[in-house]
């Protein structure tokens, strides 16, 4: 639909003579070049990159708060690569603001160029490193920067990233200047084209004053921009855990954590020592002495097993592994801890178990998306949201559509909550070599980063491509491939739109997930179509594929405040009978024996691309964009808390989920 729509902007705008011109040649190519090899070189192992994490040997400094940002001239948005804006203060190139990180820089203004600009802009930062640093090994880490990152340190060019919805960091050892001020500056362009994750065009458009650039995407989201996550400056010594790769099993009433600890930094004769131990939930050792080595197991009598929230009355148990490494008698020791979760995972042609226990999902999509922070990491934002979470009834939700924060996924550990960790590609399609490439990149750098979670149940490997093109299974079958090499300790799957019949790339998932918005794209306003429609199509991909299946979106728009009666499309009405319907259906279908789960987009409301189409932003969301309840999330609240008492060891149920109405209703 977004396609379609998009291309009819596009072709507008050829009628009424207006020049459309394609930012780069090299977005269209040659039909040749769309082939894809059966067997496209692999991606080279990525370095460790572990969070940074404040211990006795590793200190860290932020670089938040607010920066110098410069907008070049919309019709010149190279002007700052060409006049080297990096090479000394941006307050010599331009006039600057101040923009806060993290955050979007689209909605802090009331610019309206400034919140649709097109192309690069510019932050910097100066600050201080301490002169004691200067004996230690120092890395600059960003937690997120979207889309394209170009990172300058005192002028000279540190590092490039693509990618906008994972960290990545750079060391500044040898660079820095140590008890003396630093500058730190950052271009980051927003432009998504045809071989990015996600993918767009951009094209030069004639406007009133001018040609302007316009990016068109098919996602139903902003492609908000901008420093999104924290700065942060930490160090490391000399000799430093670089990676650490966690797995955990059962085997009867032993829990098994097998671990394996990549050192970096030592010389070529130096041999490190490596020791590790492991802590209770109250920081108390189980072992009297570390184990030595950089692989090893520990056995855990009677553990506390991480359950899912409402699975167990003590949900999201976490240990803590201590590593400790040193080269005798030449370097600082280095001491990295890294909470850890014992669980299994399992899963067959009908069903998915943790800890040997079937999982049932219930949850929702979501967005990283709140007012004027746009995609910026929002601590507020991310309590109530939680907090809302656990008051629905949820145990589970979609990173959708792109990786979200450790912040986050933090609290998704220590909670109980069970996520489906998405990658950024969203709409795939037009399949190349180059797209091949970078799709399996962000699979490896999200992997690297979020391997060792307990609550990343599932890898999404995509969102809605197009899997009835024809190149869709020598693509997919790669990336799924790739993402088993990096992890086959969990099962992927690909939230599929197209029809069962179309589809292409399910034969390489282990579970199908499907969206499908009925009543609301298709067959409008008739609720009475939902249950038989989602019953036969969920039997359907199951006859296909013989795998689990669960629903990863359905939903409708609600405008709160707007009561219809009888039910109206967009009225809160509408929205709670449209879930309703659905309920049935997925009761029908868990009587069937492969159905796993229900997730309903969205959350919460949230920012769109301007279309005639969306008031606002997309307002499927159970709760508004400033986190209040519409009627529907008190009917999810019933259903969810009440699937809990049924499936779950939870049977108790909230004592306000309705209001007394008399002593005969019950």
């Amino acid at each position: 639909m977004w396609r379609q729509f998009l291309l009819a902007v596009a072709g507008a705008a050829l009628v009424m003579g207006t020049e459309v011109n394609v930012k780069d040649p090299g977005m269209l190519p040659e039909a040749d070049e769309f082939a894809i090899s059966p067997e496209e070189p692999p991606i080279p192992p990525l370095p460790g990159m572990l969070y940074p994490r404040e211990s006795e040997s590793r200190e860290i400094k932020s670089l938040d708060g607010f920066w110098d940002f410069v907008v070049p001239p919309s019709n010149d948005v190279k002007k700052g690569h060409r006049e080297g804006w990096y090479s000394d203060s941006l307050t010599k190139a331009e006039k600057v603001m101040q923009m806060p990180v993290p955050s979007s820089y689209n909605d802090i203004t009331t610019s309206k160029a400034l919140r649709d600009h097109v192309g690069p802009v510019w932050y910097e930062k100066t600050f201080f490193i301490p002169a004691s640093w200067q004996y230690k090994r120092v890395f600059l880490r960003f937690g997120s920067v979207n889309y394209l990152a170009e990172v300058w340190l005192n002028g000279e060019l540190l590092t490039n990233h693509e990618l906008g919805h994972l960290p990545f960091e750079v060391e500044l050892t040898e660079k820095a200047l140590y008890g003396q001020q630093n500058r730190i500056t950052v271009a980051v362009d927003n432009s998504l084209l045809a071989n990015s994750v996600p993918q767009g065009n951009v094209y030069d458009v004639g406007a009133d004053n001018g040609t302007v650039k316009v990016q068109y995407y098919t996602f139903d989201f902003f492609n908000y921009a901008g420093i999104h996550r924290p700065v942060l400056l930490h160090t490391k010594p000399r000799v430093f855990v670089d990676d650490l790769n966690v797995t955990t099993g059962l085997i009867n009433d032993v829990g098994i954590i097998k671990y394996s600890v990549d050192i970096a930094g030592a010389g070529e004769k130096e041999v490190p020592v490596c020791e590790v131990n492991l802590l209770d939930a109250n920081n108390q050792y189980l072992l009297t002495t570390p184990v030595v080595g950089t692989q090893g197991t520990f056995k855990v009598s009677s553990p506390n097993l991480w359950w899912p929230r409402t699975m167990s009355s003590n949900p999201g148990y976490m240990y803590t592994l201590e590593v400790t490494v040193h080269v005798p008698n030449s370097s600082e020791p280095d001491i990295y801890r890294l909470p850890v979760g014992i669980r299994t995972l399992r899963w067959t042609n009908t069903t998915f178990l943790i800890n040997e226990k079937p999982i049932y999902f219930r949850g929702f999509g979501r967005h990283e998306d709140s007012a004027i922070r746009g995609r910026g990491l929002d601590l507020p934002t991310v309590a109530r949201d939680y907090e809302l979470l656990q008051w629905v009834g949820a145990n589970a939700y979609r990173t959708s559509h792109y990786p979200y924060s450790d912040e986050v996924l933090d609290v998704a550990d220590r909670l109980g909550f069970l996520i489906v960790d998405e990658c950024p590609s969203v709409n795939t399609e037009n399949y190349t070599p180059e797209l091949l490439k970078r799709h399996k990149q962000s699979l490896s750098e999200l992997i690297r980063r979020d391997k060792n979670r307990p609550s990343v149940v599932l890898w999404s490997i995509a969102n809605e491509p197009r899997t009835q093109l024809a190149d869709t299974g020598v693509y997919f079958k790669q990336v799924a491939q790739h993402t088993k090499t990096l992890d086959p300790s969990r099962p992927i799957t690909i939230a599929l739109a197209r029809s069962v019949v179309e589809d292409k790339a399910g034969q390489y998932l282990d579970i199908i997930s499907f969206n499908r918005y009925n009543s609301w794209y298709q067959n409008s306003g008739r609720t009475d179509m939902i249950i038989k429609n989602v019953v036969n199509e969920a039997q359907n991909w199951h006859n296909k594929y013989k795998k689990p299946v669960l629903m990863s979106e359905y939903g409708g728009d609600t405008m709160p405040g707007l009561h219809e009666l009888p039910s109206y499309i967009w009225s809160e009405e509408y929205q709670t009978e449209i879930m309703s319907k659905h309920f049935e259906a997925f009761d029908q279908l868990r009587a069937r024996g492969f159905f796993i789960g229900e997730f309903i987009w969205n959350f919460a409301d949230f920012r769109t691309a301007e279309t005639y189409t969306r008031v606002g932003g997309n307002k499927k969301g159970i709760f508004t964009r400033d986190r209040q309840p519409k009627s529907a999330a008190f009917h999810v609240r019933r259903r969810y808390h009440a699937l809990s008492a049924e499936l779950d060891s939870n049977p108790e149920l909230p004592n306000d989920l309705e209001n007394y109405v008399s002593s005969y209703y019950v």
